[in-house]
């Protein structure tokens, strides 16, 4: 039986494949949350992969996944910067969470170096690109796995 995960994306995740594809690539969301879905199967997790530029949508999976899933990974954009309301409704399910960037934020503007989402996830993989969507499951497979 499959481990069920969640896999959630902020804010204009959606444009990936056209969105300054120098910083995030030219592979579109599809195509990522196609990658994650067969390394989930190949790792024995059942991955639910979801994107919305809405906040409070945000939440209400994050609130969700307290019932339906295992573990949570979090690409949350630019919300990882601003967004004490996920990093609230994290610490609220504690659920083991990876918080995933698919560009070196570190490297880039100076606001992008403080993450509110950061104090509530387990761990963080950034700069690896769309790869860093199957390093999130294999990392989060043993944390869940119990």
């Amino acid at each position: 039986m499959s481990i069920p995960v969640f896999v959630l994306n902020g804010p204009n995740l959606n444009m990936l494949g056209r969105r300054e594809p120098g910083i995030y690539g030219t592979s579109t969301l599809a195509e990522i949350g196609a990658q994650a879905r067969e390394a989930g199967e190949r790792l024995g997790l059942s991955v639910d992969f979801r994107q919305s530029n809405h906040e409070g949508q945000l939440v209400d999976w994050i609130h969700e996944a307290f019932e339906a899933a295992k573990g949570i990974v979090i690409n949350p954009g630019a919300y990882t910067h601003t967004s004490i309301a996920l990093h609230d409704a994290l610490r609220a399910v504690a659920l083991p969470t990876i918080e995933l960037h698919l560009s070196n934020v570190f490297a880039r503007e100076a606001f992008r170096h403080h993450s509110y989402v950061s104090p509530a996830a387990t761990g963080v993989i950034c700069g690896f690109g769309p790869r860093g969507y199957v390093l999130a499951l294999e990392a989060i497979r043993p944390l869940v796995a119990s």
